[in-house]
């Protein structure tokens, strides 16, 4: 695999089933468990205002797309080989998130919300790399092959996303959409002095089979990217993959070439 820091000649790196790069250091790891991939097309000029300086939008055939994903973080540990923390270190988490790249041809992914039912991780998150984390009621249950995902802010008691999807044990191939919205490599984020990037690597995504049965996509709208549809463009389900992060990056200021 290439080093982080590799130009591409192409101008976009391509649409891998693994991570193009290696990581030269690993800040810590993580495992993302049952995770379900919400997508839909989006206005681009909406995405555009949105994200850090230093990336444009990234586009599928000309169109943008916001996702609402729901999963399990689990065993969220520092290093490459240290335990993973007690409690704080496994949590519920739903995020709104949408794709952009970078001046050196990186696909990434932007976060507008992530809401998590544990402070310390918001806290640390918050204040280490400046993600957009909140405190929230998340919520988890399995129901036989039907599992349900519900969040309520903590600010105003309100209800906000909630997806519920009945899963089959089919493996399912993804389509080439599902893999240009979840063949992500790092993400990018606004820092305090410039932009930069956060790469991660996991193994190759494993996808079942799931029909969604309801849906609440609330948050895309208060993150600023209504949906145009009603019905979501991609409905995607993993049993889960063990996720490592490297170290941040930070990206070319705006106009400069790097």
């Amino acid at each position: 695999m290439r080093e982080h820091d590799e130009r591409h000649p192409g101008g976009v790196e391509s649409l891998t089933p693994v991570a193009p790069r290696r990581l030269r250091r690993v800040l810590f790891r993580q495992f993302w468990r049952d995770l379900v991939f919400l997508h839909w097309e989006v206005d681009p000029f909406a995405v555009a205002r949105l994200l850090p300086p230093g990336t444009v939008p990234d586009l599928y055939r000309g169109r943008a797309y916001a996702g609402l994903v729901f999963f399990r973080m689990e065993d969220l540990a520092f290093g490459g080989s240290g335990p993973p923390l007690p409690y704080v270190g496994s949590f519920n988490e739903v995020n709104v998130r949408l794709y952009s790249r970078d001046g050196l041809g990186r696909r990434g992914v932007v976060f507008r919300s992530l809401d998590c039912d544990r402070l310390l991780p918001v806290l640390a998150a918050r204040a280490g790399f400046g993600l957009p984390y909140r405190w929230a009621r998340v919520a988890r249950q399995w129901h036989g092959n039907r599992l349900l995902y519900r969040t309520r802010s903590r600010a105003h008691g309100r209800p906000g996303g909630r997806v519920w999807v009945q899963v089959s044990d089919d493996v399912v191939t993804p389509r080439p959409l599902d893999a240009f919205l979840t063949n992500r490599w790092g993400l990018h984020e606004r820092g305090p002095l410039r932009s930069y990037y956060l790469p991660n690597v996991h193994p190759a995504w494993t996808f079942r089979h799931c029909d969604p049965l309801d849906w609440d996509a609330s948050p895309l709208a208060e993150a600023g990217v209504a949906p145009l549809r009603a019905e979501p463009d991609s409905v995607l389900y993993a049993p889960g993959v063990p996720v490592r992060f490297g170290t941040p990056v930070p990206l070319p200021p705006p106009g400069r070439r790097p």
